[in-house]
């Protein structure tokens, strides 16, 4: 006599989609007993209780594409970024961090744009175009006292928030001239930056001297307060000579290379900024010159003249943050309603010489020579650092 088959256990079954094997013999074997309707009970159970978790994860994941981490839903803002010098090749990190920055909150990637010569009138141009696109903020480069002030204003007046990197207007006497009242900036305190320049050049060149300071541009807010450091740190036993290389790369060493041919009692050639730090070790060469030399920033040729010995230092400032730290700040200074006040950011220092070079020869994002995503290890022993002179 066939026996008769519970209905749960029945379901069980069909929704389980059970092959004939030993777990689909034992239902059927009890058949109309407690322990059978029981244990299809459970199997039931855990079977919705698999699809209710799988839908969870299901809408956990669509949520999660729509915030960033455990960050609520927000709106897609529009982040843009206006520079003086947006071919140059300093600014590579720079575009890779904002990327970066934007990919992990879950936003567009920042418009980028401004002027490749440092034209004031066409980067306010630019901003302007972004004010009128009603952005979700601005980040800028300030290389003026007083070109930016209107433009800033004006994109704070429509809500639009700002913040400047890399250059916050100009230094007279030593003195801040800002010049605008954005939020707050992000990058290398340059005045100082210069009076380190200065020192490492004095530990150089301890008697004093005839010195070259090459200067892409004299005057520009993001490269003279370094000149004008240095000299401040150097004083009289040092005849300090500016040396203007242009904005025009393809002069730089000729310019460089000529000071040194003509000024045979030079003790030292440096350079501020990082077109012309590149071409310092081309241009000792072509002068059969071995006096020290150093500058800004890590230019593949600058590392390349530290690491052969030909470059004495370079001052690091790392572009990539200068990219990524705006994108975050204005992202949670939107999130928060105003709340969280962006703060003013020192993105660095780092005195870099062929004793402490090896990292930053590794071919990177960090360092815009590379656009892979990669994950460089630290390297094994102790984390070297001097001791802190300032908590700011």
């Amino acid at each position: 006599m066939k026996k008769k088959v519970d209905p749960v256990v029945d379901e069980a079954i069909e929704r389980l989609d059970m092959k004939d094997g030993p777990s689909r013999r034992r239902l059927l074997e009890g058949a109309g007993l407690f322990s059978a309707t029981a244990a299809a009970s459970a199997l039931i159970a855990a079977c919705s209780s698999s699809s209710s978790s799988s839908a969870s994860s299901s809408a956990t994941a669509s949520a999660t594409k729509a915030a960033a981490g455990n960050f609520p839903s927000t709106p897609k803002w529009q982040f843009w970024f206006a520079n003086h010098a947006d071919t140059n090749a300093f600014f590579t990190p720079t575009q890779y961090g904002f990327a970066d920055a934007a990919a992990l909150l879950g936003l567009p990637t920042p418009k980028w744009g401004g002027d490749p010569n440092q034209s004031v009138a066409n980067q306010v141009s630019y901003i302007n175009t972004a004010i009128s696109a009603k952005a979700g903020g601005i980040a800028t480069t300030v290389t003026s006292g007083t070109g930016f002030t209107s433009v800033v204003s004006s994109a704070m007046n429509a809500g639009i928030p700002v913040v400047s990197y890399n250059a916050d207007g100009v230094y007279v006497n030593g003195k801040p001239v800002i010049g605008t009242n954005r939020l707050a900036y992000i990058g290398q305190a340059l005045y100082i930056s210069g009076q380190i320049m200065g020192a490492t050049i004095k530990s150089l060149i301890p008697g004093g001297g005839k010195i070259g300071i090459g200067i892409a541009q004299p005057g520009a807010g993001n490269i003279q307060p370094r000149y004008d450091g240095a000299a401040s740190v150097l004083g009289s036993s040092y005849n300090v000579v500016e040396i203007n290389t242009t904005t025009d790369t393809s002069a730089e060493q000729s310019k460089m290379t000529a000071w040194l041919l003509g000024n045979k009692d030079a003790k030292g050639l440096f350079a501020v900024d990082y077109g012309s730090t590149s071409y310092l070790a081309g241009a000792l060469k072509a002068a059969s010159s071995t006096i020290p030399s150093g500058g800004f920033d890590t230019a593949p040729a600058t590392l390349s003249g530290l690491t052969a010995g030909t470059v004495s230092f370079t001052i690091f400032q790392d572009p990539y943050l200068q990219g990524f730290l705006p994108t975050l700040y204005l992202y949670l200074f939107n999130l928060s309603g105003g709340q969280l006040q962006p703060p003013d950011t020192d993105t660095g220092l780092t005195v870099i010489t062929k004793d402490n070079i090896g990292q930053f020869n590794k071919n990177s994002r960090f360092q815009g020579g590379s656009s892979a995503q990669q994950y460089l290890p630290l390297p094994s022993g102790a984390i070297k650092n001097p001791p802190a002179t300032t908590s700011t």
